[in-house]
Parts: structure tokens; sequence; C-alpha cells
């Protein structure tokens, strides 16, 4: 078994995370962005200022690195390939999206369709991150 080229994790995983990152930005700022300024006055919070958008892009960008590694370590049992990077992104999406979406919606009351549009969108958006991140990833 080879040996993961970290490397080329980080270099997939700052690919990844900059598709995670664009991703998220038109979901909550471009297309659902009247949406999220409803759910901000329904639940009497301001909107996320500088602090925040620092902290979320920076932990984006370590998820993204987070499935290419993950990518990496299952590659020699699947294979290298977009069917192993979709894998690798439908585990981080589980955890990161499904998992904790539908607790919190549940939580917060968010609306049924606007979680199955939100974990529509993520998983399309945590697929093209692991496809992109993985085609840069070689073995060491």
């Amino acid at each position: 078994m080879n040996d993961i080229n970290l490397g080329r994790v980080l270099l997939g995983g700052l690919v990844a995370g900059v598709v995670l990152n664009c991703g998220e930005f038109l979901f909550n700022s471009v297309l659902f962005a009247q949406q999220m300024e409803e759910l901000f006055r329904k639940f009497n919070v301001p909107p996320p200022g500088g602090s925040f958008l620092v902290v979320a892009v920076l932990l984006t960008f370590a998820l993204g690195i987070v499935i290419v590694w993950l990518y990496a370590m299952i590659r020699p049992r699947y294979g290298p390939g977009p069917k192993t990077a979709i894998c690798a992104a439908l585990i981080a999406w589980f955890f990161a999206c499904l998992y904790t979406g539908i607790i919190n919606g549940m939580v917060w009351g968010i609306p049924v369709n606007l979680m199955v549009i939100g974990l529509t969108w993520c998983a399309v958006e945590y697929i093209l991150a692991a496809i992109a991140g993985a085609w840069l990833y070689k073995e060491a």
C-alpha cells in the first residue's frame, strides 16, 4: 500500500475548499439571500459578521482538505477516479450536512422545503469539490 501524498492532499483540498466556499457563497448570499434574511429576523439574530465569515471560510478550506484526505485513504481500496471521490464526498456530506442539517432544522423549525433544497445543494457541492480535489491527487 502506498503512502498518502500529503502535499497533494493539501493542494487538492485547497481546490476543493475553493469549490465549497464558492458554493456556500452562491447558496447563502445570492440564491437564498432573502430566505436567509428571513431566518435571521425570525430568530432575532444579526446577520453573520466579519469574524464569522473568516472562521467559516477557513473551516470550509479545512473541510476540503479532509475530503481529499478521505479520498486518499479509500483510494487504494476503491481505486482512483470520480467514483471514489463521490464516495468520499457522500461520507463528508452525511456528517457535515445531512445529520446536522436535519437535527438543526428540526430544532430551529426550518421549513422542510428549504432543508431539502439545502441538503441537495450541499450534496452536489461536496461531490463537485471532491472530484475537483481528487483530480489533483496523486499517490506519493
